[in-house]
């Protein structure tokens, strides 16, 4: 598991099915079947950490990615936990159960892709990323 500043990632379990959809339409999303790749494992979230307030024992999804084989199909924050290196530990994590990863994603995430090292190019209207292993 990834350490973030107040954050583990890990893979996603079936009860955070919920959380990980709410974070997704948070960030106007579109995914698929959801629960079916989590049953698949290919969702990981972004879990808070060293909460001693908390009366439950649940943790609250910060952060979610959905992989579809090596492509990121979809990374999400929750907009107050931007900025504090939770994406990037989501697709570092996701990097290193998959080795090569490749995104397609419009021109306003186009950083944050190229701060991770995806080497980047326009594909029919969209940016294509490819990181790790045969980067295109």
């Amino acid at each position: 598991m990834s350490d973030v500043t107040d954050a583990e990632v890990r893979t996603a379990r079936p009860d955070d099915h919920l959380d990980v959809r709410r974070v997704l339409d948070a960030a106007l999303l579109e995914v698929g079947d959801v629960a079916a790749a989590i049953d698949r494992g290919e969702v990981l979230v972004a879990v808070e950490t060293g909460r001693e307030d908390r009366a439950d024992e649940t943790e609250r999804v910060l952060g979610a990615l959905v992989l579809d084989s090596d492509r990121v199909e979809a990374v999400a924050v929750r907009r107050r936990r931007r900025g504090r290196g939770i994406g990037t530990a989501l697709v570092e994590a996701a990097s290193e159960r998959r080795g090569r990863l490749t995104a397609d994603f419009r021109e306003a995430v186009r950083p944050f892709y190229e701060a991770l090292g995806f080497a980047v190019e326009e594909r029919d209207g969209r940016l294509w990323g490819v990181r790790g292993e045969d980067e295109a």
